[in-house]
């Protein structure tokens, strides 16, 4: 009797440890290297950035920074100040018409939340209106200076709000290669580069970052694109 115990033990004991006891398992994601790689794959390795201006038109260099952009097939987002807009409608016309999305920085670069909320709209549907005249298109996106916007200012407009995730501080330090090293010691998949059109150093450091991240193998985007998609 004892005997058979410890011979019905003994398989019970087998029968758990086969059964509870089983190697890892692990995932391996892509294919071997005999493997084809589908297009999907490499639609998802593909490193997207955007590059965005603020406090434009500029004269001379948004202008010469358009050049630049349409040698490189490279869309941007330029959000521009209304007062700035005056006498340069040409401009921000070239900029709707080679495919730039254009967006608001308010009329005369002010922090919103330090105005009362009639003031703080006027900053925006104002800049909305001399955008809108131009380009026979409605606003759809904001970038509130120095980022800052509270929610709660009530304005008879919806637009999108854009901030960045890179800001070399082009228009405090104006030396390209300073500005180049920093955005590119910092990029990556999804950056938003903040940039300035209205400096001659901004502007060179632009379309050197471009070529730069181009040769890496980034596909330039404009900004919505992140949010909207």
């Amino acid at each position: 009797m004892k005997h058979f115990i410890r011979i019905t033990i003994f398989f019970c004991l087998i029968l758990f440890l086969n059964f509870h006891i089983q190697p890892e398992l692990s995932l391996e994601v892509g294919g071997g290297a005999d493997e084809p790689v589908k297009e999907s794959d490499m639609e998802d390795k593909i490193k997207r950035v955007a590059i965005t201006f603020d406090d434009g038109p500029h004269p001379v260099y948004t202008p010469r920074l358009l050049d630049g952009l349409k040698e490189r097939n490279v869309k941007a987002m330029f959000f521009l100040i209304g007062e700035n807009i005056v006498g340069r409608e040409h401009i921000v016309r070239r900029m709707a018409e080679e495919g730039h999305i254009i967006g608001n920085h308010t009329f005369h670069h002010v922090q919103l939340n330090c105005l009362n909320e009639e003031l703080a709209c006027e900053e925006i549907t104002k800049t909305n209106e001399v955008i809108e005249q131009i380009t026979n298109k409605p606003t759809e996106f904001i970038r509130p200076p120095f980022g800052a916007w509270s929610s709660k200012k009530s304005c008879p407009v919806e637009l999108f709000t854009i901030l960045w995730n890179i800001d070399p501080l082009d228009w405090k330090d104006q030396d390209a290669d300073l500005i180049v090293q920093r955005v590119l010691s910092e990029v990556k998949d999804g950056s938003v580069i903040l940039l300035h059109d209205s400096y001659d150093t901004s502007v060179e450091a632009a379309l050197r970052i471009i070529d730069a991240l181009q040769a890496e193998g980034y596909e330039f985007v404009t900004a919505d694109q992140f949010i909207l998609n």
